[in-house]
């Protein structure tokens, strides 16, 4: 499943320890299962979609016996790694807004929905990675999995107003650069829209350097892989620059070589520093907080791009 619906993810996971893979796959999973009852059931009616997101709460929470194999399993993770009911909650909960919701008028309001949509799919990867100081780790976390939505949501903007009539940038940010949703529905890249979409790089990339921040934290084996996941979605913004943040006319992908391209890169700078901050400066498509790229490059490291 993870194979064919999550590239970008399924190569960073492939890179965690053994003990923490197949945790990963059965959340993952969950995860689609769940956003699949609102993204790939149209034909169903609202309160269809409903009634089978709160039987796949209750499922989850072991509050109900299921026979669906992703259900069994998600169960076995739950208890096994200690998942927080809270987490499981939140992200229902998130999926339910998404049957009838399709506009968010501001960064805070869609910032709530990705807490529940995104964030707390990273506070539940802590519990199956065994973070020690779970609380201190969290709002990392946080910061790391709305990152990855944000890049996902200025990534998609075709895909999401063509098939789902969703429109992920904040309505604030639109009206403040004057972005009208017909300029988005006719996939219309004005001037206006570019901006929009700078300034919304720029706050997915203040959410990637916090996140980051909190790799050192995570337990020695899963470091790497969750550093390695951090530079491949930020990827997606060199591309999005590249292209004029014209997204409409060339979805931005980021291939396999390119991505193979960027572990030996990354693994580069990890082996020379071990410090999560300091590489993800180094290889990222993020600029630093000044705005300009990191343009050291030790002797001897990757520099083809």
């Amino acid at each position: 499943m993870q194979q064919r619906t999550g590239r970008t993810f399924y190569f960073a996971t492939r890179l965690l320890p053994r003990r923490v893979r197949h945790p990963t796959y059965v959340l993952y999973a969950f995860f689609r299962v769940a956003d699949e009852v609102v993204d790939s059931a149209t034909d169903r009616p609202p309160e269809d979609q409903r009634e089978r997101l709160e039987r796949l709460r209750a499922e989850a929470l072991g509050r109900a016996e299921t026979e669906d194999d992703v259900l069994a399993a998600f169960q076995e993770v739950r208890e096994k790694y200690g998942i927080p009911d809270e987490e499981i909650e939140v992200f229902i909960d998130a999926m339910l807004s998404d049957i009838e919701k399709r506009r968010w008028e501001d960064y805070d309001e869609l910032e709530a929905y990705m807490r529940g949509s995104a964030a707390a799919v990273g506070v539940m990867m802590q519990s199956v990675m065994g973070v020690e100081d779970f609380e201190g780790v969290k709002p990392h976390a946080v910061a790391l999995g709305e990152a990855f939505q944000l890049t996902n949501f200025l990534r998609d903007v075709r895909e999401d107003i063509e098939d789902r009539d969703r429109i992920y940038l904040p309505g604030d940010t639109r009206d403040r650069h004057g972005v009208t949703e017909a300029d988005v529905r006719r996939c219309n890249p004005t001037d206006g829209f570019r901006s929009a979409m700078a300034d919304e790089l720029r706050r997915a990339e203040r959410k990637y350097r916090e996140g980051v921040a909190g790799i050192e934290h995570l337990p020695d084996d899963c470091q790497f892989a969750v550093l390695y996941a951090a530079v491949l979605y930020a990827e997606h913004h060199r591309l999005i620059r590249a292209l004029d943040y014209d997204v409409f006319s060339s979805p931005p992908e980021v291939g396999p070589v390119r991505a193979a391209w960027l572990w030996a890169k990354t693994r580069w700078y990890w082996q020379k520093s071990r410090d999560p901050v300091t590489v993800f400066r180094a290889v990222s498509a993020i600029p630093e907080d000044g705005g300009t790229r990191a343009s050291h490059h030790p002797e001897g490291a990757p520099q083809a791009d």
